[in-house]
């Protein structure tokens, strides 16, 4: 390689390092408890509720969207999800004439249609997880935290294209033991970002593609879903719609051996003026992250389409646990835990080498 091909290399991986590190930084100290997310909070939440009737028959879906909404007169469905490890359904409505973005949520216990507790996150990961996700921000902050992590695919390439000319007269990972500290926490630096360097591309990768979440599920709401519904009749009140569960049978019908997910009502973000949007998943630590919705008539409950998953839509879906590590149990969890200290490293190393070189100059 020439002088100024590695030159160049080197400036890039500089300043692409430097200008990112105390974010990621950030992004990796508070990323590695966030990795044991679900583990942290069984500990640390009490989990005490127990169902009215664990052996009695559930309501049916329309008797417990009637339960939720008789404690909110006025207000109309607008999303219903389903508790993994509890019998309950929690339901969201809105009041039609009330400030825009305002909801009102109850978790109804399926056996009987009383009230059940919320399950919220400790606010100590809460805290973490909207840090790591956005800085408080919002958007804004999402999408800066992505131009931080191409600056990290950035210092990655250009370190891994740099390895073999600074260290062509060394054996594969020699760490200079006798030499000084800087030269030590070079070759430190050096073989962990080697080693780390294609887990690191990967963790970077799908954090960008998490960033852009917001935009790719409004891009997906305004032209998929809408292209599969683009003419029909007048919207259906909400009294002269189809009985839900009648509309989830016909979505289970469409889509055998998936799992319910999540449901929209009509006139919602997530489906069109005229379709309850039944989302179901699959059955797998991959596919369970994977959600194809099926669009039920809401007029009269026949199916409509099963709206396919857009590639760009598959992507978020699935850089979400890969990101985290959250799709092959504790092991896989624990080795991302490690890789994730051992990047903490390399940034740490990065920055002491940076600032001793600039001592160096100045003495």
């Amino acid at each position: 390689m020439r002088t100024r091909t590695i030159r160049a290399w080197s400036w890039t991986h500089k300043w692409s390092s430097l200008v990112s590190t105390l974010f990621l930084l950030m992004l990796c100290v508070t990323g590695l408890p966030l990795v044991f997310t679900h583990e942290i909070e069984e500990v640390l939440l009490e989990q005490a509720w127990t169902p009215a009737a664990p052996d009695g028959p559930l309501l049916s879906l329309d008797e417990v969207l009637a339960a939720a909404l008789a404690r909110h007169p006025g207000e109309v469905p607008a999303f219903m999800s389903f508790d993994v490890d509890r019998p309950v359904v929690n339901v969201t409505s809105v009041n039609p004439n009330g400030p825009a973005g305002r909801y009102s949520f109850e978790p109804i216990d399926q056996t009987s249609g009383a009230v059940a507790p919320p399950v919220a996150g400790h606010p100590v990961m809460e805290f973490l997880l909207q840090l790591h996700t956005d800085m408080f921000l919002g958007l804004p902050g999402m999408l800066f935290l992505g131009l931080m992590g191409l600056m990290l695919i950035t210092a990655v390439v250009s370190g891994v294209v740099l390895y073999a000319p600074f260290m062509r007269r060394l054996p594969f990972g020699t760490v200079r033991a006798t030499k000084s500290a800087r030269t030590r926490w070079l070759d430190y630096h050096n073989l962990l970002g080697v080693i780390t360097a294609a887990w690191v591309l990967v963790v970077g990768a799908t954090g960008v593609i998490n960033t852009l979440a917001t935009p790719i599920l409004a891009y997906w709401k305004n032209t998929a879903l809408k292209e599969l519904t683009a003419a029909h009749e007048a919207p259906a009140s909400v009294g002269e719609r189809a009985s839900l569960d009648v509309a989830v049978e016909r979505a289970k019908q469409a889509l055998p051996g998936k799992t319910l997910q999540f449901i929209a009502f009509p006139g919602t973000d997530y489906s069109t003026d005229h379709h309850y949007a039944v989302f179901f998943h699959g059955d797998t630590p991959l596919t369970t992250h994977l959600t194809t919705p099926a669009l039920i008539d809401a007029r009269t409950g026949e199916l409509t389409a099963v709206a396919p998953t857009p590639w760009y839509v598959k992507a978020l879906s699935l850089s979400q646990p890969l990101h985290f590590g959250d799709y092959g149990g504790l092991g896989l969890k624990i080795l991302w835990a490690l890789l994730d200290l051992a990047t903490i490293v390399i940034l740490g190393s990065g920055l002491y080498l940076w600032l001793g070189k600039g001592r160096r100059k100045a003495s």
